[in-house]
């Protein structure tokens, strides 16, 4: 007992002259770790972001054009587009039924006064909502007829599009580093359209000039295969305009308009998109629906195209709230890489060439200088 108080009085001894070790509050090493937690959070919610948008985005357009190539009675294009109305057409009923508290009764009183009592706004969505439709649509032909890698390169110039949209209806000011973007992108996928020296057509329209064979004896299939792409090109195209026109004017409708509600608008918009997708599948195809049915040529396949596209606007909803252009440039490069090596690998319908490869670098590089001009502006202003 004494050497124990020998020992106590001599440490305290020697820590008299010390000042006393800084004592942290228990309040604020708690914030520490909350913020440390929220932080965390926070980059796994941005980067799961990033892994969702890849796969949501890779997945539809491989396994769409995968579908459309199998062998077999091939689906109607029509149709599926209709369900994926109708699944978006739900997600939008259900989004208002939880912005209404879960009320059936206060939902039908916003459905009533929103949307049915205010026609003349809600008639301001037939633009986009057809213009989406016929999207959907050229989307289907665009992959019937094109690689997957081909088709993604090509429908970036939607980014083209959208901003002179943009320009034109919102007066949105353009960076001199977009612009030049924006340059990049029209190269690179123009280069990508130029046929590659070894592809199967252009071998075999030299074999037939070797053979001394005259070009209206080419084989139909050399023909078909340059067609399809023609006017796999030309609905790309297309839908790229269509996209950037609805996207901005959407946009617009949604900041200038009266009702600034963007679950009243997507409802709006989901009740035209039905309807255009509705009419489609009974003009176009309504004959082969009656000799073989509505769901002639489906698989299990096409029902998980149908979620994926349904639920891609949700994909895009978290990723502008949680990610940032250079995350989203990311998911656009990765998900382009992916579909080359897949249409290449797997697919086998994809002859990358040196144009193919020098434009899809280009697009990707356009891409990032796109999204991410705010930086080139802000190290420039420091």
């Amino acid at each position: 007992m004494s050497s124990k108080s020998d020992s106590e009085g001599l440490v305290s001894r020697k820590n008299m002259g010390k000042p006393p070790p800084p004592v942290i509050p228990i309040h604020n090493r708690k914030e520490d770790q909350n913020s440390s937690s929220g932080s965390k959070m926070d980059s796994m919610l941005r980067y799961g972001t990033l892994v969702i948008l890849v796969l949501q985005t890779t997945a539809t357009v491989l396994l769409l054009r995968y579908s459309r190539t199998r062998p077999g009675q091939p689906y109607l294009a029509s149709t599926a587009v209709m369900l994926n109305e109708c699944c978006k057409f739900t997600v939008c009923v259900f989004s208002l039924y939880a912005q209404r508290g879960f009320s059936i009764r206060r939902s039908w009183r916003a459905f009533r006064e929103e949307i049915l009592g205010r026609p003349a706004e809600t008639l301001k969505l037939i633009v986009p909502s057809g213009l989406y439709c016929l999207q959907n649509n050229l989307l289907f032909i665009a992959l019937t007829n094109l690689d997957a890698a081909t088709y993604q390169v090509t429908y970036q110039l939607k980014i083209l599009t959208t901003a002179l949209f943009s320009v034109l209806l919102l007066k949105k000011q353009i960076k001199t580093v977009q612009w030049l973007a924006l340059l990049v992108l029209t190269i690179g996928v123009s280069l990508v359209q130029i046929p590659n020296v070894s592809s199967p057509a252009t071998e075999a329209e030299s074999d037939l000039k070797n053979a001394n064979i005259s070009s209206h004896q080419i084989p139909p299939t050399v023909e078909e295969s340059n067609s399809e792409e023609f006017i796999g090109l030309i609905a790309v195209l297309v839908a790229c305009f269509s996209s950037g026109f609805a996207g901005v004017y959407f946009e617009m409708l949604v900041k200038t308009g009266a009702q600034p509600s963007v679950v009243i608008r997507n409802l709006q918009l989901g009740i035209f998109s039905l309807a255009f997708a509705t009419s489609a599948v009974i003009f176009n195809d309504w004959s082969a629906i009656a000799k073989d049915g509505f769901f002639q040529g489906y698989h299990s396949l096409v029902f998980v195209i149908i979620v994926l596209q349904a639920f891609g606007g949700l994909v895009v909803a978290m990723t502008v709230k949680y990610a940032d252009n250079i995350l989203k440039g990311f998911a656009t490069s990765i998900s382009i890489i992916v579909s080359s090596v897949f249409s290449y690998l797997v697919l086998n319908d994809l002859s990358p060439g040196g144009f193919f490869l020098i434009g899809t670098c280009l697009v990707i590089l356009a891409t990032f200088l796109y999204g991410c001009a705010s930086l080139f502006t802000t190290s420039k202003q420091k």
